[in-house]
């Protein structure tokens, strides 16, 4: 439990009871929860001029199933939750689609990189079931050597409706919302926080008081949380550009698949390989592939999507759809995942999210390195970071 000065207290004359640092859609989904709770006062601060601008709106719009993780992970427990609590919702007005997909070998190797994922689904309790032959051929262009996974939970949705649902019920509640408004320094004294924060409209400087802070910044959350923490405690900023392109084809997309198609991953990879996805609409689309970046400043990060990365691209979808063309794709869009490790070091093993209070620093909880799954988790994370609190 967060030691936390309620609102009502006499010693507490913060403007905020929390202030939630990114309007991402984990940094929404957190704001709209806390602004719930009796008593608080909760503003979200965001540098850009709208919500979900950054890593939340360059992404596969994936509903993951959680079946990659380790069981005991919070990757895990919080993708699992946050499926969980997104396809049981009723009446709203986010648009999904749960269609399923297929994770698909090519070789023995490979297959038995499926029995491996099985049996950690059947540990995690995610359904996942081996496709016959017989289902497999009903889709032609999707070339099947050894084996299919297919994962039934596994869906798309929309991350701009979905940031929408939590910006409106964050409103609704009366919660503040700062946009073009970025975080320049930090400090902590007497029990509160005082944030320094610069207007990007106005260029004018102020300060904000919060008793609590959550830094949800996303690609600048490790930045944001050297403003407070000593230099032995700093984090590295450690990013992954990934690469989209999109498809034309004269074939409509049921002729080619219905459920999303993932390549095995290969050893000590850190992603899950060039797979295929589509849209709401029913527009396909492949990547994102994996290009580390060499810096460390996310304001430097260019969005272009890499051309030259396309040949590459080609190949890998070769694998499982040996009929596409390259002149049937385009460099379409990038996103950017916040990496908790740099390269060399991710390499080594599983890297969990990072979502823990600061020693030290009551009340301050640093969301690092959420990257995926972390759209489909971002309901369960805001879940478990108000029980830090209350």
């Amino acid at each position: 439990m967060i030691r936390r000065c309620l609102s009502t207290s006499a010693t507490c004359h913060a403007d905020f009871s929390h202030a939630v640092i990114g309007a991402g859609i984990v940094g929404l989904a957190i704001g709209a929860e806390l602004q719930q709770v009796p008593g608080n006062r909760v503003i979200i601060i965001d540098r850009n001029s709208a919500v979900g601008h950054e890593t939340t709106s360059r992404n596969s719009e994936v509903i993951h199933a959680g079946i990659y993780y380790p069981k005991d992970s919070l990757k895990a427990k919080l993708c699992i939750e946050g499926k969980q609590k997104i396809y049981s919702q009723q009446n709203w007005r986010v648009p999904l689609r749960q269609c399923g997909k297929w994770v698909v070998a090519q070789d023995e190797g490979e297959a038995q990189y499926l029995d491996k994922l099985y049996t950690n689904c059947v540990a995690l309790g995610v359904p996942v079931e081996f496709k016959s032959k017989r289902e497999v051929q009903k889709y032609p262009h999707i070339h099947v050597g050894a084996a299919v996974l297919e994962s039934p939970t596994t869906g798309i949705i929309s991350a701009h409706d979905y940031c929408t649902f939590f910006e409106q019920q964050f409103s609704n509640n009366e919660g503040t919302l700062g946009l073009n408004a970025t975080v320049t320094d930090i400090e902590y004294s007497q029990n509160e926080y005082s944030l320094e924060v610069h207007d990007e409209v106005e260029g004018a400087d102020f300060t904000i008081t919060a008793e609590n802070v959550v830094n949800s910044g996303g690609l600048h959350a490790a930045s944001i949380a050297n403003m407070l923490l000593p230099p032995e405690r700093h984090f590295g900023s450690y990013f992954a550009k990934g690469n989209y392109f999109s498809y034309t084809s004269s074939q409509p997309m049921g002729k080619i698949t219905d459920h999303l198609i993932y390549p095995c991953p290969k050893p000590n990879a850190v992603s899950l390989g060039t797979h295929l996805t589509f849209d709401l609409g029913g527009q396909i689309r492949f990547g994102p592939d994996l290009e580390w970046l060499h810096t460390a400043d996310a304001n430097a990060i260019d969005y272009t999507p890499s051309a030259a990365n396309l040949d590459a691209a080609v190949d890998a979808i070769r694998t499982y759809f040996p009929s596409i063309q390259k002149s049937e794709l385009a460099p379409a869009y990038s996103g950017v995942r916040p990496k908790l490790k740099s390269q060399h070091d991710s390499r080594q093993g599983f890297v969990d999210f990072y979502i823990k209070e600061e020693e030290g620093f009551p009340g301050f909880v640093n969301l690092i390195g959420i990257e995926s799954p972390g759209l489909t988790s971002a309901w369960a994370i805001a879940d478990y970071v108000k029980a830090m609190y209350h």
